[in-house]
Parts: C-alpha cells; structure tokens; sequence
C-alpha cells in the first residue's frame, strides 16, 4: 500500500523525494475526487499509449486543473471559484 505523501505545514503542498507539488484540493468531495483521479490516470495511461499527443496532454491537464494542483492555486480562489472548478466536466479519453 502506498504511503501517506509528506505535507507542508499549510497544507498546499506534497514533498516528495524532496520535491514540492501541490496538493490536491482538500475541500474536494471524496466521490468526486475519487473520479477526477481516475479520469487522470487514464489520460496519463493515454499519453505513454500516444507517445505524448498533444491531445492526451491537455487531458491531464484538464484533470490536474480540476483537481487544483495547477491553474490557480485552490487557496486564492473563493468557495464558489474552488466548487465550480471540480464540477467542470473533464473527457475520459476515447477508448
């Protein structure tokens, strides 16, 4: 089983292998963050399958927007901003 990632002390970060990345969106519902994580493997699973369309990318992309590890950063965005971001809808790519 996976470890637990290693959080910054505000929570906006992971450090792995002593590397920040944003962390996920907290307030996200677990269902729905259950969805966009599996929408977002399967774009990363797509790019490796297309060596790196440009198409596959921009599904991660999308994903990881959703999420609130890029764009803007979750916590400068209000309630509303944060809930609109993750309910937009994101593709799966085709299979």
């Amino acid at each position: 089983m996976a470890e637990e990632p290693e959080y910054t002390d505000d929570g906006r970060f992971i450090v792995i292998k002593g590397r920040r990345w944003r962390a996920t969106d907290p307030a996200i519902p677990e269902d729905r963050n259950a969805e966009l994580r599996s929408i977002l493997m399967a774009w990363r699973r797509d790019v490796r399958a297309t060596g790196g369309a440009p198409e596959s990318r921009a599904g991660v992309q999308a994903a990881k927007v959703a999420l609130g590890e890029r764009g803007t950063p979750w916590w400068e965005q209000t309630d509303d901003e944060r809930r609109a971001r993750w309910e937009t809808e994101v593709a799966r790519p085709e299979d």
